[in-house]
């Protein structure tokens, strides 16, 4: 799966910002007009920035991944949850920046530290959401907390490299989503 639009800017932008912060701090300070402490106080942390960063291709991917999936109910969101999770590991600059800043990666992408996480959670809400009210899904558990164990389990799976040291697995993500919602 590719993205609609080339995120090629938001790939280098990635790039850029993961190697060369500090100096990409000042350019984009003095580019702006506005001094250091100004951009510190719109961007916030280098994880923050990161995380601005992988949203917006992840909004994108998510947003792909809705409009393609078919099916109803729990198929439905099984394959949102799918091809997203293909999109993710397909990736290549998000698995560069994995594999050369592991625990930044991780911080990023699974933690508070950023908005990424908070987001993608609420996003896969809103597709439950969305699969309840017009796809015939029948829910055991509300929303937010099935949203909440389906990306933590696919954050699981999909860096199991990083936190064990075993090989990811999307395969396995799927299958025990697929128990939660059926």
């Amino acid at each position: 799966m590719q993205f609609s639009r080339s995120p090629g800017a938001v790939i280098g932008c990635l790039d850029h910002c993961s190697r060369r912060y500090a100096s990409y701090r000042s350019d984009l300070a003095q580019e702006l007009g506005i001094g250091r402490a100004t951009l510190y106080r719109w961007v916030g942390s280098r994880d923050r920035l990161l995380g601005e960063v992988l949203w917006s291709l992840a909004e994108l991917g998510l947003a792909q991944s809705r409009t393609q999936a078919t099916g109803r109910g729990a198929a439905w969101v099984l394959a949102v949850y799918r091809r997203f999770g293909d999109l993710i590991v397909g990736l290549e600059p998000l698995r560069h920046f994995v594999k050369s800043e592991p625990e930044c990666a991780l911080r990023v992408m699974t933690s508070k530290a950023s908005p990424l996480q908070r987001r993608v959670v609420d996003t896969f809400r809103d597709v439950l959401v969305e699969a309840q009210k017009t796809k015939g899904l029948k829910l055991r558990l509300d929303p937010e907390t099935l949203a909440f164990a389906m990306v933590r389990i696919a954050e699981s799976f999909l860096w199991t490299d990083l936190i064990t040291g075993g090989t990811p697995d999307l395969a396995k993500a799927q299958e025990v989503t697929e128990v939660l919602l059926t």
